[in-house]
């Protein structure tokens, strides 16, 4: 999510760095767009991926901070279904290690249909970052989703 990007004043390092973080063998990346800071504009997105292009998984960058024009949490809590707290929970506590400036993070996720969307930081290092923190959970946390997977504990977990 930003203004500048989606006017063409600034190059989208993030997306591509997300892309390069998923695994090709588990992850395919289906779909890139920046979109303005506008809570209007981010909702029909979201929902255009839920609803229409039924993705598993929305991964947003941007627009999770304390700026005024910083609405994609707002954007996605007007959508999802239900919120799934554990997974920025989990990307603050470990990005507190790394900076204090993690505690300033309003990114949410949560589950609109059977779609995962997380919001993940605008800039590249950050983005990645926390995506590693969540992908050894994404997987099953789809697979539950989608109604694959039913076991979620196990006796050595």
């Amino acid at each position: 999510m930003s203004d500048k990007g989606s006017r063409g004043e600034r190059v989208d390092t993030t997306s591509v760095a997300i892309k390069e973080t998923l695994d090709s063998s588990l992850y395919s990346v289906e779909y890139i767009k920046i979109v303005p800071d506008e809570i209007d504009d981010i909702k029909c997105e979201l929902i255009k991926l839920c609803d229409e292009m039924k993705l598993d998984l929305v991964l947003t960058n941007g627009g999770t901070g304390f700026s005024k024009r910083d609405v994609t949490p707002e954007a996605t809590m007007a959508v999802i279904e239900k919120l799934v707290p554990g997974i920025p929970e989990a990307m603050r506590a470990k990005s507190l290690e790394i900076t204090p400036k993690a505690m300033l993070s309003r990114a949410v996720a949560g589950i609109r249909k059977e779609t995962l969307i997380i919001n993940l930081p605008g800039s590249p290092k950050g983005a990645v970052e926390n995506l590693n923190i969540v992908l050894p959970a994404l997987k099953h946390g789809i697979e539950i989703l989608k109604g694959e997977a039913s076991e979620c504990a196990r006796k050595d977990d």
